[in-house]
């Protein structure tokens, strides 16, 4: 029997960005969860109604926040930033998230910061110093974190295993969950050459407890996660796969660039729960035939 996910399903969510917040402050649109940015919101404190933070707060009345952060930077090899760790646990006591997450990456060295999702060598190197970062940072924040894959445009030769693999693998050591970026897949399937859908069968299905969907953009031979488009077929595809795969996840829509006005995005959010509650029909309907 399958495992169940560590993490609650909220149903389907979008990205709080600013262009939408008056939108969402007055019409409160059908949805389970908010993703915030957690940067845009650290170590702020109360300037009026339309501040950021203030803002947060009056979503968190009415929906499910989840912090999703770009800064830690768990692949450096630089001591963990211990302001920025404050300033996060700060913003999780306050707003109570249903959880924190990030990325498994490098942002920069020697305290510069390159504001870029940097790849990793996928060797056991780099995992035991993953591993004791993402520990500390469990430890300081009091909870179980989810780290999402990130897409990349090289790879390295002294790799000693996949991708998946590596993920797997370090989520197993450190308890963590899974945040599963469908569209960095499909993105990475294509730079790299490898089969997706082997990629999303290798992932233990208790520790995904978030997927990403978003759009990408194609420059000569490669596929740039740019997050400016609609989610393309293929990736609705894998979408659905991982749906079978993995049951009913918490999903949200990202689009960070060429923001739309908020109805064509929910009509993305619109999408993705027809596509989980037909996949949850046709589980339901096999398990009463097994019955």
């Amino acid at each position: 029997m399958k495992r169940e996910s560590l993490f609650p399903n909220l149903g389907i969510g979008l990205g709080l960005r600013a262009p939408h917040y008056s939108h969402i402050a007055q019409s409160k649109p059908k949805l389970g969860w908010f993703e915030a940015i957690s940067e845009n919101y650290m170590g702020l404190s109360e300037l009026g109604s339309g501040h950021p933070l203030k803002v947060l707060e009056s979503v968190r009345k009415d929906y499910d926040i989840v912090l999703h952060g770009v800064s830690l930077s768990f692949g450096s090899t630089d001591e963990l930033n211990l302001p920025y760790l404050k300033k996060l646990k700060e913003l999780a006591d306050r707003i109570q998230p249903k959880w924190i997450s990030d990325h498994l990456c490098w942002t920069g060295v020697d305290g510069e910061n390159v504001h870029d999702l940097l790849p990793l060598p996928f060797t056991k190197e780099a995992i035991n110093l993953l591993v004791e970062r993402i520990r500390k940072v469990q430890d300081f924040l009091g909870q179980r974190i989810l780290l999402e894959n990130v897409s990349s445009y090289i790879t390295f030769k002294h790799s000693e295993m996949t991708e998946w693999e590596f993920l797997s693998e370090i989520s197993s050591l450190t308890d963590c969950g899974i945040l599963l970026d469908v569209n960095n897949i499909y993105v990475n399937s294509v730079n790299h050459k490898f089969d997706p859908i082997a990629y999303l069968k290798s992932l233990p299905r208790e520790r995904i407890g978030q997927i990403h969907l978003a759009g990408h953009s194609r420059q000569g031979e490669i596929l740039v996660d740019t997050h400016d488009t609609p989610v393309c077929d293929e990736v609705w595809d894998l979408f659905r796969i991982a749906l079978k795969l993995f049951g009913s996840v918490s999903t949200m829509v990202e689009w960070d660039d060429k923001i739309p006005d908020f109805e064509r995005l929910k009509s993305e959010a619109d999408k993705a729960e027809q596509i989980l509650n037909q996949e949850t029909e046709v589980a339901h309907e096999q398990r009463s035939l097994l019955a």
